[in-house]
Parts: structure tokens; sequence; C-alpha cells
């Protein structure tokens, strides 16, 4: 094998490094989102945080923002209760969990049983 037949090669394996490495942290970046479903526990509308108790008894704390939509509950959370059926969507960074929607489930269940 000659010398730039091997420096081509070097060239094209750094060149795919790079490509795989870049597209990895591309990934990295992207905001996963996430579900829980359970029982609200404790609202703090000062901090808009709210504790949501799942079905395996984990208890997750997200907070909201402006931008977190809200179905079947009024005044963009201002109306949350505890004792509520929620289903959170969320993602999560550095170990915070932000709501990007929460819906009010407790009223689709009690429609699904009439």
């Amino acid at each position: 094998m000659s010398i730039s037949s091997a420096r081509s090669n070097l060239v094209v394996i750094a060149l795919a490094f790079v490509a795989v490495a870049s597209w990895q942290a591309t990934l990295a970046q992207e905001d996963l989102i996430r579900i829980v479903s359970g029982i609200v526990k404790h609202v703090d509308k000062d901090a808009k945080t709210i504790v949501v108790k799942a079905d395996d008894g984990v208890e997750h704390t997200v907070k909201w923002t402006d931008k977190t939509t809200w179905e079947g509950i009024k005044d963009s959370g201002k109306s949350i209760k505890e004792g509520s059926k929620v289903s959170v969507k969320y993602t999560e960074k550095a170990g915070e969990k932000t709501a990007v929607g929460v819906k009010d489930i407790g009223k689709d269940t009690a429609k699904g049983v009439k």
C-alpha cells in the first residue's frame, strides 16, 4: 500500500468518526418527552410545581411554565387540586422535570364509566 493511499484511508476514517460523533451529539441534545400518570399529591402555585404520585408509588416533582398546555384544567394550572388524577408529559434536563402538557384524566375516567 502506498503512502498516499494510506493517507486517503486515514482521512476517510477521520471524516467518518467526526460525522458519527456529531450525529450522536445532536441526538443527545434532543428533548425526550416522557409521560407520568397519577394522583396530584401537592401543588405549589408560587413555585409552579406539582408532585404526582404514579401508580408504582414513585413521586415525581414537575414544574410548569407559561408554555405548558393544560387540558381539562382551567387558568393554566391555577385551578389544579390535590387528589386530581392527571397525566403529565414532561422533559427532563439535569434532573429537573418540566411539564410540556398536563391533562386532567379523572374527568375522562368518569365519562368512560357512565
